[in-house]
């Protein structure tokens, strides 16, 4: 006496699951090449406006340092500046370091 709790099951031809075409992994790919080439643009943009900024400096020009220091240029070199961060005070700091550059007048008034 054999108890058959299972029954057999036997193909109708037909599939349980569809079969997944590659256009949702095909749509998917490509949004994250778009988002990558994006962000890569965006990253550019600001790498050169930093570039710009940074061989636009001059003597007079007042600072931020990427340290959060204020400073007003007092000599500038071709990697290297002079700030001057108090009243005879005078720091030097690579030129990448410079974070913005303040308007005039900036400092008196913090």
């Amino acid at each position: 006496m054999s108890l058959n709790l299972i029954s057999n099951a036997y193909a109708d031809g037909g599939s349980a699951a569809p079969a997944q075409d590659g256009g949702s992994m095909m749509m998917l790919t490509l949004f994250l090449v778009i988002a990558f080439v994006f962000m890569m643009w965006q990253q550019q943009k600001r790498s050169k406006q930093q570039k710009s900024m940074v061989d636009a400096l001059q003597k007079g020009d007042e600072v931020v340092t990427i340290g959060g220091t204020l400073g007003r240029i007092e000599k500038v070199g071709d990697n290297y500046l002079s700030i001057e961060v108090a009243a005879g005070v005078v720091v030097q700091i690579q030129r990448s370091a410079v974070q913005s550059v303040l308007p005039k007048g900036t400092i008196k008034s913090a």
